[in-house]
C-alpha cells in the first residue's frame, strides 16, 4: 500500500487536514506500507515557505512521520508538461481559445446539462477531450459508487495557454508517478475525482482506489470553523493538548473501532484502523470531549512525566510540588497555571470572591485561622494543617466551605485552587501567614 498526504500550504494545518494525515498514516503503518508527503504548492500567491514550515511542524508535533518527501508539486512541472504533450500528441487533448463567454454561449445553444465541447485550434488553453458516451464511475471506499455522465462534463482545461498545468492534471500525474495505491482525502475533493479519473484514463493508466472522508462539523452541526474553538494543530498545542490524545480523538471522528472503546493507544489504532469502518456522514468535533479525553491521558502519566511536560510548556523549572497537588484537576497543560500560578506569582485579584468570603463573617474566621495556623507544631505538613483546620470547623459548627473558602481566597486571591490542606502545606507557614495578614489588612 502506498498512500499520500498532500496539503496545500495556504495556511496552518487545520484539524480536518490533521485527521486526513492521521488516517493515511494509520493505513500505511498498519499495512506495512509507505506514506508520501506531497506539498501542493501551485498556488504561488498563498503558498509560502512559512506555511510549509507550519505544516511540517504540526505533523512532527503530532508524531506523524512520513517515508518519502516532502515532494513539492511546483518542482514537478516538467513531468506535468510532458503529460500534457503526450495527451496532445495522442489526440486526447486539444488547444482551444474558447473563453468563459464562449462556453456560456455554447451551453445556451445546447442546454446547461450538456458539457462543453470545443474545436481544436492552434492556440489557447489545453482541454482534455471528454467522451460523450458512458459514465465516469468512482467506486469510492467510503462514499460508494458515484457516476458522472460524460455528456454532462465539460472538456476539462488541463493547462493554461502558456503551458502551465492545472491542478487536476498535476494531481493525477503525481499520483500515477508516485504509484499511489489509495488516495484518502476529505470529501471536499469528491467533485474533482471524476476529472482526475478522466485524465488518468486518457493517459492509459490504472487509477488508485479512492476514499473520501466525511467533513468535520461542530457540535451545532455546522461546518467546523474558528467559532467552535481551536481550528489548527498549533492552536491545539498552545491550548495544552497532548499529541497522543489528539491522535486518539481524531481517529474516532468518522471512524469506529467496532466497539464502544474510547481510549485507544496509538498502537491499538494502527492495529485496528480500517477504511471499511469510516462512516459516510459528517463527523462532529467537540472540544469538550477532547478536553475530557486529554485529561484521561494526563492522568495516565507519572508525576515526573507530567512535571516535565508542564515545565517545558511553561518554560519554568521547579514545578513538581505544585504539579503534585493539582494533577487530578487538570485536563490540559494550559489548565495548570490558572490553577496554581498564585503559588509563584502571588494571589490574583477577584473582587467578587473577596466580597463574598472576606467581608463580614469571613474576616473573623480568617483571623481565627491565622492564629490556629501560627500555632501548628512542626512539621507544617498536610496532616497537621488538616487537623488544625478541621478543629476550627468543628468548633464553629459550620460547613467546611464556610471556613476553608475565606482561607483559599486569602491565599489564592480567588475561590478556586487545589486542595486547601495541600495548598497551605506547599506555601509553608511563613508565606501562608503573610498572605493572611495582607488579606486581613
Amino acid at each position: 500500500m502506498r498512500v499520500r498526504f498532500a496539503p496545500s500550504p495556504t495556511g496552518a494545518l487545520h484539524i480536518g487536514g490533521a485527521r486526513t494525515a492521521l488516517f493515511n498514516w494509520l493505513l500505511a503503518r498498519g499495512a506495512g506500507g509507505r506514506l508520501l508527503l506531497r506539498i501542493e504548492d501551485t498556488d504561488r500567491e498563498r503558498s509560502t515557505p512559512e506555511n510549509v514550515a507550519q505544516i511540517l511542524d504540526a505533523l512532527r508535533w503530532l508524531e506523524l512521520d512520513w517515508d518519502e518527501g516532502p515532494i513539492f508539486q511546483s518542482e514537478r512541472e516538467e513531468a506535468h508538461r510532458e503529460a500534457v504533450a503526450k495527451l496532445l500528441e495522442t489526440g486526447r487533448a486539444y488547444r482551444s481559445g474558447a473563453t468563459a463567454e464562449d462556453v456560456k454561449a455554447w451551453k445556451a445553444r445546447h442546454g446547461d446539462e450538456r458539457g462543453f465541447r470545443g474545436e481544436a485550434e492552434d492556440h489557447g488553453a489545453v482541454r482534455l477531450r471528454v467522451p460523450d458516451e458512458g459514465d465516469t464511475v468512482l467506486d469510492d471506499l467510503v462514499v460508494g459508487e458515484v457516476r458522472s455522465p460524460n455528456r454532462s462534463l465539460d472538456d476539462l482545461v488541463i493547462a493554461r495557454a502558456d503551458g502551465t498545468p492545472l491542478y487536476n492534471l498535476a494531481v493525477a500525474v503525481d499520483d500515477l508517478d508516485a504509484e499511489i495505491t489509495h488516495v484518502v482525502r476529505g470529501n471536499d475533493h469528491l467533485t474533482n475525482t471524476a476529472k482526475q479519473l478522466l485524465v488518468i484514463a486518457a493517459l492509459g493508466a490504472t487509477p488508485p482506489r479512492y476514499a473520501h472522508l466525511p467533513l468535520l462539523h461542530g457540535p451545532d452541526g455546522k461546518k467546523l470553523s474558528k467559532r467552535h474553538g481551536a481550528a489548527s494543530v498549533q492552536e491545539l498545542r498552545d491550548a495544552g493538548y497532548l499529541p497522543a490524545a489528539i491522535r486518539n480523538y481524531l481517529a474516532l471522528l468518522g471512524w469506529g473501532a467496532g466497539d464502544d472503546e474510547t481510549i485507544l493507544s496509538t498502537q491499538q489504532l494502527i492495529e485496528r484502523f480500517d477504511i471499511a469502518g469510516v462512516q459516510r456522514n459528517p463527523a462532529q468535533f467537540d472540544e469538550q470531549k477532547l478536553r475530557w479525553l486529554n485529561g484521561r491521558y494526563m492522568r495516565q502519566l507519572s508525576l515526573a512525566e507530567l512535571t516535565a511536560l508542564l515545565e517545558q510548556f511553561y518554560g519554568r523549572d521547579g514545578l513538581a510540588p505544585a504539579v503534585a497537588i493539582s494533577a487530578e484537576k487538570l485536563q490540559t497543560l494550559a489548565d495548570f497555571w490558572p490553577l496554581v500560578g498564585f503559588v509563584y506569582d502571588g494571589p490574583s485579584e477577584d473582587p467578587a470572591a473577596r466580597a463574598r468570603w472576606l467581608d463580614g463573617p469571613g474576616k473573623a474566621i480568617l483571623a481565627e485561622l491565622r492564629e490556629v495556623l501560627g500555632g501548628v507544631p512542626d512539621p507544617f505538613d498536610e496532616p497537621s494543617v488538616e487537623a488544625a483546620l478541621a478543629a476550627v470547623v468543628a468548633r464553629r459548627g459550620l460547613k467546611p466551605s464556610a471556613v476553608y473558602q475565606p482561607l483559599r481566597v486569602a491565599l489564592a486571591g480567588r475561590a478556586v485552587s487545589p486542595g486547601i490542606f495541600e495548598t497551605v502545606a506547599l506555601l509553608g507557614r511563613e508565606e501562608t501567614l503573610a498572605r493572611i495578614d495582607r488579606a486581613l489588612g
